[in-house]
């Protein structure tokens, strides 16, 4: 099933004749919405007039058939992975509404316009999840009203300042609506939270039915409990035991990872959890090869070159590492820019008990490393130092990245207040973190060359694979947060000397010195940010630093005949 079709799932679609229906189990479908019984005589207006745009957006993404070995699988772990994989398609169905709660509605009134290009059109809203284009700034390719700052978790015209001040006049809500697992509606004057179990209970309660299938036909023990876990979350918004759970996952080759999850769809206070769904197949032995490093994460967090305050000790280390083969998608992971690799849960109290499993997804990672990141490398860096990029590093820079999320501070205390690095940095916290653990990624992975574990003679191979791989995610725009994040270190890294602009080969040549030393003070300059929630102090250092400059622009103009990134094509069943 190609990402267009994915949220076609359940019922979506149901109105277009290009909709696709996942493979029947023994569980009843979820109903069709009411507003979805067929194409209505007027239809909801989308509140702009419907002018379609052309984009590259779709363009930009390379297709690619994904393929994993499955070979070893049993019968039951095959049922149980079909029956995953319906359950990833629900995901997608409820993120669809989370990034526009009008979404469907948009739909229906693209076919009932037939807008100049309507199956081109479709074809893009169905992949990206809405009339924006994630890969252009977020741009509408139908019509012109620009994407909420708060999707659909909040009304559409909420303002962070709006919220800010209704939370200060009615404290007694704040932790209701600022929950992250809360939609916000309006009731005349007030706001509501709404539970996700709610909210989207026509979504969850399927999704929680085929888990619980998926866990009577499984014979282990710890899927088992895993999956009923979930299910029970799916109804009760309480994911702390099934965290846990997840965390204990072993002796199975199927890693799942279904649920809300990450926050960098709310734009407007970074605490609304979008729900997606990755369903792996775990690979034992390059797994294995890189248990060494969840061994020393306690000396890396030590060797952070900040002062001692700012260090936490307080996580837990287990931090299993995952070595994977996506062979489906759902929700948050399936529109736009692919995840190659991810670090869960972020509860801050599971992790705290038991650190955070490193996922790396090998098949997707390869995938970006031919098609995209190899390319790159010439255009990036001077000829001597453009062979350096290679696809061993881009590994290891995505498992040490994954590594440093578990590292720094979580749980701090402001004004005497105890609370965590997320809720203080808000909107922009996300996106922050992904820069801290790209360049303490980089610099683990010559605190590894340093002590042995890694050879010291490949430290070149590191410093121009993480330059290289700045370059690949400013692509995706200052409006995303990998690529913000991304433009902040390559400005940080030019201006401290570790790159410097060649005029003639009109490439970038690496001073491994200065670039060494500013990946060190980058790293220290984010912990002590992040330590302090210092929410304005961040701010003004994305504003200062996350800028891409004409000579960094005229690389990116220099690719476009490279995919910006992969739109992968997972097959229904295994």
């Amino acid at each position: 099933m190609t990402k267009a079709r994915l949220i076609a799932a359940a019922s979506l679609l149901a109105l277009s004749a290009c909709a696709t229906t996942a493979p029947p189990v023994a569980v009843e479908p979820a109903p069709l919405p009411a507003d979805h019984n067929g194409p209505p005589v007027k239809p909801p207006p989308f509140p702009v007039e419907p002018v379609t745009h052309e984009t590259a957006g779709w363009a930009k993404l390379a297709p690619v058939q994904m393929t994993a070995d499955t070979s070893y699988l049993s019968s039951e772990e095959r049922q149980v992975v079909n029956l995953l994989n319906q359950a990833a398609n629900l995901m997608s169905e409820i993120y669809f509404r989370q990034v526009f709660a009008q979404n469907p509605q948009v739909r229906t009134e693209i076919d009932f316009v037939n807008p100049p290009g309507e199956a081109q059109v479709l074809e893009k809203f169905d992949a990206f999840f809405g009339p924006w284009d994630p890969l252009d700034e977020d741009k509408p390719f139908f019509g012109n009203t620009p994407r909420p700052d708060g999707a659909g978790f909040y009304p559409p015209d909420m303002t962070k300042t709006a919220f800010d001040a209704y939370l200060a006049a009615n404290p007694d809500q704040k932790d209701a609506l600022t929950s992250g697992y809360t939609v916000v509606r309006r009731d005349g004057d007030r706001l509501v939270a709404v539970p996700y179990s709610v909210e989207y209970k026509q979504w969850l309660e399927p999704a929680a039915a085929l888990l619980e299938q998926a866990a009577a036909i499984t014979t282990n023990a710890s899927l088992k409990r895993f999956l009923t876990l979930r299910a029970q979350s799916f109804r009760t918004d309480d994911y702390y035991e099934s965290e846990l759970a997840w965390m204990d996952l072993k002796d199975t080759p199927i890693e799942i990872a279904i649920g809300p999850y990450e926050t960098y769809t709310d734009k407007l206070y970074g605490r609304k959890t979008a729900f997606e769904a990755f369903v792996t197949l775990r690979n034992p032995q390059e797994s294995a090869k890189l248990d060494k490093y969840k061994s020393l994460l306690r000396d890396m967090e030590a060797n952070l070159p900040v002062e001692e305050k700012y260090k936490n000790f307080k996580r837990g280390f287990e931090s299993p590492i995952s070595v994977v083969d996506q062979v489906h998608g759902g929700g948050d992971n399936v529109p736009g820019v692919q995840t190659i690799a991810f670090n869960l849960p972020n509860d801050e109290r599971v992790r705290e008990a038991k650190g955070a499993k490193k996922v790396i997804l090998q098949n997707v990672l390869g995938a970006k490393y031919e098609r995209i990141l190899k390319p790159m490398a010439a255009l990036v860096l001077v000829p001597e130092q453009a062979g350096n990029v290679t696809k061993a590093y881009m590994a290891n820079e995505t498992l040490f990245h994954e590594l440093a999320h578990s590292l720094g501070p979580g749980s701090i205390t402001v004004n005497g207040r105890a609370t965590t690095v997320d809720k203080e940095l808000k909107e922009i916290g996300s996106g922050f973190e992904e820069a801290k653990a790209d360049v303490m990624g980089a610099y683990n992975i010559m605190y590894m060359m340093d002590r042995g574990v890694l050879p010291k003679a490949e430290r070149p191979q590191i410093e121009a694979t993480y330059i290289a791989g700045l370059f690949r995610a400013m692509r995706f725009g200052v409006g995303e947060a990998h690529g913000r994040g991304a433009a902040m270190q390559y400005r940080y890294m030019r201006d401290h000397g570790g790159i410097a602009w060649d005029p003639a080969a009109r490439r970038y040549r690496v001073d491994p010195a200065k670039l060494d030393a500013a990946i060190k003070s980058l790293v220290a300059d984010i912990v002590r940010l992040q330590g302090n929630g210092d929410y304005a102090g961040t701010k003004a250092f994305l504003d200062k630093w996350a800028v891409i400059d004409p000579e960094a622009q005229s690389v990116i103009d220099s690719m476009t005949h490279i995919p910006v990134d992969i739109r992968p094509i997972y097959p229904d069943r295994i």
